[in-house]
């Protein structure tokens, strides 16, 4: 571990420490008015995901009773270690992080744990360091699975005799969660790989060789080009795994300028993941197949409560636990959900979305 620099807090008040939560040092007043405060640090405001994960966490911790400060760090991790270290100087209590990149936030929470703070990873895992109290996150290898079963399933691999051609696009490698999708969807798709009913034509399988760093989009449309007129000049792409909608928009614009969409070659089967617009706007039109959205509402259910529990010294039971590289991080989860055309009106119900966000 990177040696852990000392932070002293000189305030009037202190509270002790933090019964079971691994707080060392002092931990931080409430502020004037009796509240305790959050600081809730987002990778982007960019990404719908996000902007509405933070505002729903904003006003769910705020209803709770929490002061709150938020930043977005606009995929900038110097930006995002700048802004935890201005929200342990205001005296924040808590630090709730999506990292922008998981391995380079441990001298910023090591700083917040010599604070006294309690730390909650959000969604992303924070790794190499100790100074992380728990982890709260959609089922990681779960989302992977939806992918890879819905890909099973709409090429109906378990009765159909095949061969049906696939090509992978995953996630970032600086991402702690994109192995995670990659493990979930093979865990489906594998024996079908392994009997032959499933071929990629290209030969690239594994997670390094698939994955797209930085959940590039342009990436992401080059490396389809590259795959399109080097092996699928002659024959038809049945299905594409990609672990994030992101990456599904330069995947569809390099299919739509190979010929796919037309009457005569519809789309191969694209997974995708967040629910973005753009995502959602293509599976009405029938570019995309499927997304799998993240529900803030249940995040922040599940958030909220563990981090009272926590601040007042209750035990807490993970519903596992993930290595962050350094120890097995506690960790709380909630389930991930399947959009497709004919659910689509399920994030205008839980306000995700409006009407006319998704139909205009």
């Amino acid at each position: 571990m990177k040696k852990a620099i000392a932070w002293t807090l000189a305030m009037a008040l202190c509270l002790s420490l933090l019964a079971g939560c691994g707080a060392k040092g002092e931990a931080p007043a409430a502020d004037g008015d009796g509240k305790k405060t959050v600081g809730i640090c987002m990778p982007t405001k960019e990404q719908t995901i996000w902007s509405i994960q933070g505002d729903r966490l904003a006003a769910a911790f705020e209803t709770a009773g929490y002061g709150t400060l938020i930043e977005y760090a606009e995929d900038d991790s110097a930006k995002q270690v700048m802004q935890i270290e201005n929200m342990i100087t205001k005296g924040v209590n808590v630090l709730v992080i999506a990292a922008v990149d998981c391995a380079a936030l441990t001298d910023a929470c090591e700083k917040a744990k010599e604070a006294g703070i309690l730390i909650i990873a959000d969604d992303r895992l924070i790794t190499n360091t100790e100074a992380v109290d728990y982890y709260v996150t959609f089922d990681l290898v779960r989302m992977g699975e939806i992918q890879g079963q819905y890909i099973a399933d709409s090429l109906k691999l378990e009765t159909e005799a095949g061969p049906f051609t696939l090509e992978i696009f995953s996630g970032s490698q600086d991402d702690t969660n994109a192995i995670s999708f990659y493990n979930g969807a093979m865990n489906i798709l594998q024996p079908y790989l392994d009997s032959g009913k499933l071929e990629v034509k290209s030969g690239q399988t594994g997670y390094a060789e698939t994955a797209i760093q930085s959940w590039d989009s342009s990436k992401a449309q080059a490396r389809m080009d590259n795959l399109l007129s080097g092996y699928y000049a002659d024959s038809r792409l049945d299905a594409v795994l990609v672990a994030a909608d992101c990456l599904t928009v330069g995947v569809v614009s390099s299919l739509e300028s190979m010929g796919y969409g037309a009457a005569d070659q519809p789309f191969p089967v694209i997974t995708g993941q967040d629910a973005e617009l753009a995502a959602v706007k293509n599976i009405l039109a029938g570019k995309q197949s499927m997304t799998v959205f993240l529900d803030a509402n249940l995040m922040t259910s599940i958030l909220v409560p563990l981090v009272d529990d926590l601040l007042a010294g209750r035990e807490v039971v993970p519903d596992t636990t993930y290595d962050n590289g350094k120890f097995e991080v506690p960790t709380k989860t909630y389930d991930p959900y399947l959009i497709d055309k004919d659910n689509v009106d399920y994030l205008v119900e839980v306000g995700f979305y409006t009407d006319a966000e998704v139909s205009g």
